[in-house]
């Protein structure tokens, strides 16, 4: 008897395991909100009890998602990066356009981004390249390459604005590309020190009115 009270008990056990549920993912949703933490307070600034607690998940559920600060904050920048590959897609490289309208079109989304920050958070790529860069070589070279690549669809709209009779043909684009992004990246810090949109409109219409008349 006491046999087979065992065996009820222990099937018992295994039939209940195989229905229980799984335990939630918060995956998606420390990097979302980790994200916006660490725009707001910086890579050095952002702890992982700040991180989770924006995402209101237990601190545990970090360490079960990601073996460190590091490769938490190397997939936030690759989560930004897509964000900010769309914003090309739909405007940089977006054919069926002007190509310096669309060259308009992306600094106004990212001032529009900006803007709902009150300016405040900046560009991850750009507070990154300034806090994250020395500290880590990972995430150095993965700044190195995301640079790179909005640099190359810059240079893709500028060229395709040369072949459109939009800018000189003697035009450098490549190093056209390059100073304009970097000067960009400027605009971005100051109006994030200054709180102010005036930095990035000043930038625009310096680049409209007098680089690429």
């Amino acid at each position: 008897m006491a046999t087979r009270s065992r065996i009820l008990r222990s099937g018992w056990i295994k039939r209940s395991e195989s229905f229980a549920m799984p335990k939630p993912s918060y995956r998606n949703k420390i990097l979302t909100e980790g994200l916006n933490v660490l725009l707001a307070r910086g890579y050095f600034g952002a702890s992982v009890r700040d991180i989770v607690k924006a995402a209101g998940v237990p601190q545990g559920s970090f360490t079960n998602h990601f073996s460190s600060k590091e490769a938490f904050a190397e997939e936030v920048l690759e989560l930004y990066f897509a964000q900010g590959r769309h914003s090309m897609d739909k405007t940089l490289l977006n054919d069926s356009r002007p190509p310096l309208h669309r060259l308009r079109q992306w600094i106004d989304l990212q001032i529009a981004y900006l803007r709902q920050t009150e300016f405040r958070c900046g560009c991850l790529i750009g507070n990154f390249s300034v806090e994250a860069s020395d500290d880590s070589e990972r995430i150095r070279e993965r700044l190195t390459e995301m640079v790179k690549k909005i640099i190359e669809a810059i240079v893709y709209c500028l060229q395709a604005a040369v072949d459109a009779g939009e800018l000189h043909e003697s035009t450098d684009v490549r190093e056209l590309g390059s100073f304009l992004y970097s000067s960009w990246q400027g605009a971005i810090l100051q109006s994030k020190v200054e709180q102010s949109v005036q930095p990035l409109k000043r930038f625009k219409d310096v680049l409209f009115t007098r680089i690429l008349r």
